[in-house]
């Protein structure tokens, strides 16, 4: 499996509230976010892991480039206007097959993501499975829409009645997305949210994979909420 982080964001709020580290270096349990997600990658069967971080990021990109993997790792270093072109600035270097993108600030159980990469990398009759969840912790989230067996079949802005599922930040799809991240870019469009329904709307067949709880890291009182969440 192949896996790609975005970690391009400018980690603002988290400054403004006193966190001194950019955003992919806070320490949960005692280790970088981004580096707990290397890590947990690794012990997941990683053939490749592809990282975008802006040009800002000199901390970043130089603790990055003084990991020794056993495994190629591919560095963006390159500031975009949205995570959806972050995404496909790393489209360029990810290996062809099947890979897992997330953002550096989505933090789950290492148990619940094995379990979600082992279903996807068995999974041979859909497109792309999506991490969901029904924990609610973003500020703005995307709602996810799934019919009994749970295919996606719509991403919404807003709640509706019946409503169960948030996207969790976690994507595994092949490089067949691609095709339609490209027109999304050509045609102007921006923010992940659109190419996710930009592919539904392609008939792209997206399976959702529950996972009870995924949290993130936006401002400062998050990481508290994040360490407390991986200890409990």
């Amino acid at each position: 499996m192949n896996y790609a982080i975005i970690a391009a964001g400018e980690g603002s709020r988290l400054a403004q509230e006193g966190v001194a580290k950019p955003k992919p270096l806070v320490e949960l349990q005692g280790e970088p976010m981004i580096g707990r997600l290397i890590n947990i990658m690794l012990r997941c069967n990683a053939q490749s892991i592809s990282i975008i971080v802006n040009e800002h990021m000199t901390e970043v990109r130089e603790y990055l480039e003084s990991l020794k993997l056993p495994i190629p790792l591919n560095l963006v270093v390159k500031t975009t206007p949205s995570s959806m072109h972050s995404f496909w600035h790393l489209s360029r270097v990810i290996p062809e097959g099947k890979f897992c993108l997330t953002t550096v600030d989505t933090i789950f159980r290492e148990q619940d993501f094995k379990g979600y990469i082992d279903s996807f990398e068995a999974d041979e009759s859909h497109d792309g499975m999506w991490a969901v969840t029904p924990f609610v912790d973003d500020e703005k989230p995307l709602w996810v829409d799934v019919d009994e067996m749970m295919n996606i079949t719509a991403f919404r802005d807003k709640r509706w009645d019946g409503a169960k599922y948030v996207s969790g930040g976690v994507y595994a799809m092949t490089n067949q997305a691609f095709a339609v991240l490209d027109q999304c870019i050509e045609q102007g469009i921006s923010r992940m949210r659109n190419f996710q329904r930009a592919l539904v709307e392609a008939g792209y067949k997206l399976q959702a994979y529950s996972i009870d709880k995924i949290v993130d890291v936006d401002h400062a009182g998050d990481i508290i909420t994040a360490e407390s969440f991986l200890n409990g």
